[in-house]
């Protein structure tokens, strides 16, 4: 992962490389001063990225948009190691999906960290319009706190020690597993087949592209970011078992389920304190 814990800032690094590549060998210029086009898919069966940067530099450069995303394509080959496969969809669209050990990868970096700093914590308390939004964020952000010491106590994963107390009711704590999550099958496959699975990854992916893109965070609604997170995780909880027949059949992937427990509750924590200003609590 190195310095970069959004998928999305990655990315960009690695299209802003080809691209630079790309236009020095054909000796053009100005692409420094130009944003290169990159968002998410919307599709929650896989971590994709669409660029049109060909579609752009077209306007401008004596090719033709295939020609342009192809070039650029062969850096991108050049440097992706196992992080993403790539195709271009005419007229000159750049796809990038994220392959699964790279997801699993980035899991997992959410899961031994804690996400946000508290020395990074807004001074000022944000108004907030709808109490009832607020409790949904703070209830989901308990309820992945309260399933996740219960699955510490019966010996399904492993916590760093120590744990807080819940009676100080603090909002500084966050949850970090000791041990690797077994996120991938046997077939270097993400173990979520679940549509819930699926959104749950795509939520988290897309509240660390806004925590950490700078580009992103001057516009972002982040009440509605925290409830989005806090719905899918709720719609998550409430299809996809962890306890009972799949404790037992499936161990490995209720560890994983619970992977994403811990990860969606340090977002939670870092959207609740860092940007509303509130507390995040440990029960309601």
């Amino acid at each position: 992962m190195g310095k970069y814990i959004s998928i999305k800032h990655l990315l960009y690094s690695y299209l802003l490389l080809s691209v630079k590549v790309y236009t020095l060998n054909n000796k053009f210029t100005g692409i420094e001063t130009q944003k290169i086009p990159l968002y998410k898919g919307r599709d929650n069966s896989r971590v994709l990225y669409i660029s049109g940067v060909a579609l752009r530099l077209a306007k401008s450069h004596n090719q033709t948009t295939m020609e342009i995303a192809s070039s650029v394509v062969s850096h991108l080959l050049a440097i992706r190691g196992d992080v993403f496969s790539v195709q271009i969809v005419p007229p000159g669209s750049i796809y990038l999906e994220l392959s699964h050990p790279f997801l699993a990868t980035w899991l997992q970096s959410l899961v031994g960290k804690n996400v946000g700093s508290d020395k990074e914590m807004e001074t000022r308390r944000i108004t907030r319009q709808n109490q009832s939004h607020l409790f949904a964020i703070q209830y989901a952000h308990a309820r992945c706190y309260s399933l996740v010491r219960l699955a510490h106590r019966e010996g399904l994963i492993k916590l760093r020690e120590p744990m807080p107390d819940i009676s100080k009711k603090s909002d500084l704590y966050y949850l970090v597993s000791e041990n690797l999550i077994p996120w991938l099958n046997d077939e270097q496959k993400l173990r979520f087949s679940h549509p819930a699975e699926g959104h749950l990854m795509s939520e988290l992916v897309q509240v660390i592209d806004n925590l950490e893109c700078p580009d992103l965070s001057d516009g972002v609604n982040w009440e509605k970011v925290a409830l989005d997170l806090s719905q899918a995780f709720e719609a998550f909880w409430s299809q996809c078992r962890i306890w009972g027949k799949v404790k037992i059949s499936a161990p490995e992937l209720t560890q994983a389920r619970l992977g994403l427990v811990i990860a969606t509750q340090s977002v939670l924590r870092c959207l609740l304190v860092n940007k509303l200003g509130a507390v995040a609590p440990l029960e309601l």
